[in-house]
């Protein structure tokens, strides 16, 4: 629908955004050497081993032998670091940068990245309780980054975000429209989904634990809503 290029929100208390630039630089490294297949072939057997199976972490199905290379719950971490393609990787990627920045300066380094593991965690939970029988791994930073989607809709609504709309026309417009707009289509497309091949319920399983997790994790000073500054 949308790629989001530019905030206009300048980092305020952290020098540069550490944790969310070694965040996308583990991603793109683990999606190169695993995944792409320009250095290893083991794409399959890589999202079969460290995606998260909702049925094996339920304990509905066995897991299968050829594919237990760690225990099935340690899969609630180790999804979120693969990815199904180049653009489902690049996509996750963009909105990681453009808005993780917010977040990691509004909540310190350490925090932000329990922050986003604990998002990536609650997203993974609530797939797999609202798709127990599944047996296709879930894979992708996508619940993670809905979680960092949460904590801008409630830190930062009014700053102006340039986004590429429909992949092709600029745009320049405040974030409670692009990511309230964002997180209606996912109630919209979970509505009328008729298979499991995008984890919509990942994604506002993800963007709840955001919203909720934003205010203990925040900086004391660090006001909501922006109600210490306009833009």
């Amino acid at each position: 629908m949308f790629l989001p290029l530019k905030d206009n929100n300048p980092l305020v208390i952290i020098s540069w955004q550490f944790v969310t630039a070694s965040l996308i630089g583990i991603n793109m490294l683990i999606f190169m050497l695993f995944q792409s297949g320009l250095v290893l072939p083991v794409a399959q057997a890589a999202n079969m081993n460290y995606g998260m199976i909702p049925a094996v972490i339920l304990a509905v199905a066995e897991p299968d032998p050829r594919f237990a290379a760690i225990p099935g719950n340690l899969t609630l971490l180790t999804y979120m670091f693969l990815h199904g393609g180049w653009m489902h990787l690049l996509s996750n990627m963009a909105f990681l940068w453009v808005f993780g920045d917010n977040i990691e300066d509004a909540m310190g380094h350490f925090r932000f990245l329990i922050f986003y593991l604990l998002c990536g965690l609650a997203a993974g939970l609530t797939y797999a309780l609202m798709t127990q029988n599944q047996q296709a791994p879930l894979i992708g930073a996508s619940g993670a980054v809905s979680g960092i989607i949460g904590a801008y809709l409630i830190l930062h609504p009014k700053v102006k975000v340039w986004i590429l709309l429909f992949w092709r026309i600029p745009v320049k417009i405040p974030a409670m429209f692009v990511l309230g707009g964002w997180a209606l289509l996912q109630i919209i497309s979970l509505m009328e989904s008729k298979t499991g091949d995008v984890a919509w319920w990942a994604h506002l399983g993800g963007l709840a634990a955001g919203i909720i997790l934003t205010p203990l994790f925040k900086r004391s000073e660090v006001a909501l809503f922006d109600r210490d500054k306009t833009h």
